[in-house]
């Protein structure tokens, strides 16, 4: 049984999101997101510096006695249109201070201004430009949630396939993997998302996609070949219409010999994470998620 606290956010959540459609005009629902996100403040103990890295906006969030400490390079969701570093400083300080490692937002560009494959190529030559920096793979977590997830994705595969070193591990949450749609749960968990209606699907896909084929491994990622990507921690909630591009790419990472593991969350719903420290779930969650980035990047656990 869920708590009485994600009973409600989650009552409240799907109130909200009961006003968000395609239909909306975007600027509209991208200030909506942003003033809902930026309502409740990051740790004090997670310092903000922001910063221009190949000519990205991002910032970095760093707790304390955390400024030599490995990176987690995490890409912020928002349906490819919506978001920004803003939107997620709370939720990724709190996820740094549990892995205590430094985190780097970019401010990667959105849809439809700048549809596939712009988002890719900003997230692409930051990872570069942080190498010629002096950070070294092997001290990178790469990672994000829903776009961000499936961006994640396509930026491994870019940096891959032009034979540039990766991180030594990634992080998917609830990440958004098929904009093909074509997974069983959109429509086995249809009634039970609060967030999203399959329906919707398409017209957002749509956004970032334009004409360009949804099945293009990096757009949807699930049909790609994973062959050497690094070790993944895949969460979602079992209640969310994209749980089949989770349980897939899961499936996929096993095929290609990468190491997986996929952590399903039992009446969960999507980016259920970003509540840490408000529902004791998204608290948890948000724990294993640092254990692994420290576990992968080997940083020592917080006395």
């Amino acid at each position: 049984m869920i708590s009485l606290r994600a009973r409600l956010i989650r009552y409240f959540a799907k109130r909200s999101f009961a006003h968000v459609t395609p239909a909306m005009e975007i600027g509209v629902a991208r200030q909506m997101f942003e003033d809902a996100a930026t309502r409740f403040k990051k740790p004090r103990s997670v310092a903000l510096r922001q910063t221009v890295i190949a000519g990205v906006d991002c910032d970095w969030l760093i707790p304390a006695g955390c400024e030599a400490a490995p990176v987690l390079y995490f890409l912020h969701g928002g349906a490819y249109v919506m978001g920004s570093s803003r939107t997620h400083r709370r939720f990724i300080a709190h996820l740094a201070r549990a892995a205590s490692v430094r985190a780097l937002l970019p401010n990667y560009r959105l849809a439809p201004e700048h549809p596939y494959p712009q988002g890719i190529e900003d997230a692409s030559k930051v990872y570069r430009e942080l190498l010629s920096m002096g950070e070294v793979p092997s001290r990178i977590c790469i990672g994000g949630d829903s776009a961000g997830g499936g961006l994640t994705m396509a930026t491994l595969l870019t940096l891959r396939d032009e034979g540039v070193a990766l991180p030594a591990a990634a992080i998917l949450l609830s990440p958004w993997l098929d904009l093909s749609a074509s997974g069983e749960s959109m429509h086995s968990r249809a009634n039970f998302d609060p967030l999203f209606r399959p329906h919707h699907m398409p017209d957002v896909a749509d956004f970032y996609c334009g004409r360009h084929e949804l099945r293009d491994p990096r757009i949807s990622p699930v049909f790609a070949n994973l062959d050497g990507l690094p070790q993944t921690l895949i969460q979602v909630g079992d209640h969310e219409i994209l749980l089949s591009d989770s349980t897939r790419i899961a499936e996929n990472f096993r095929a290609a010999g990468v190491p997986v593991t996929l952590d399903v969350w039992p009446d969960m719903w999507h980016v259920f994470q970003f509540f840490v420290g408000f529902m004791p779930e998204a608290t948890r969650a948000v724990n294993i998620l640092g254990g692994f980035v420290r576990s992968s990047l080997r940083v020592p656990a917080p006395r």
